[in-house]
């Protein structure tokens, strides 16, 4: 049986990711940050890692996958979020009926879903 261990996310400053997405998920580095390479646990709670690849590439503007975080108050979280140094992609082609998710860009680009969940 398999399941997801981590998610790898390619960065251009790993100790700069490290502290946004530490801060954003409240995760901790599994080991010490290397300039290249970082692992990050959940604090408390189960699930996957989220590691951290130094890489020279860009994401696409709409991307193959991205990560979809739950939030029981979104305008909240994205606020928080938006003040850790994500951005808002304005350009997103949002459905004209009512939608649960705001898309944003962590400080590399990676696109991320912040979903409504009440």
């Amino acid at each position: 049986m398999l399941r997801i261990g981590s998610v790898v996310l390619n960065v251009s400053d790993v100790a700069g990711a490290a502290r946004f997405w530490m801060a954003a998920l409240d995760y901790e580095p599994r080991y010490a940050v290397a300039a290249d390479w970082a692992i990050l646990s959940p604090r408390t709670a189960a699930g996957p890692n989220l590691s951290l690849n130094l890489g020279e590439t860009r994401p696409d503007a709409v991307p193959h996958i991205h990560l979809d975080l739950y939030a029981d108050d979104q305008r909240a979280e994205v606020q928080r979020l938006l003040g850790l140094g994500a951005r808002r992609v304005e350009d997103w082609p949002y459905p004209d009926e009512p939608h649960d998710f705001v898309v944003l860009e962590d400080p590399d680009g990676n696109r991320v879903c912040v979903i409504g969940t009440t």
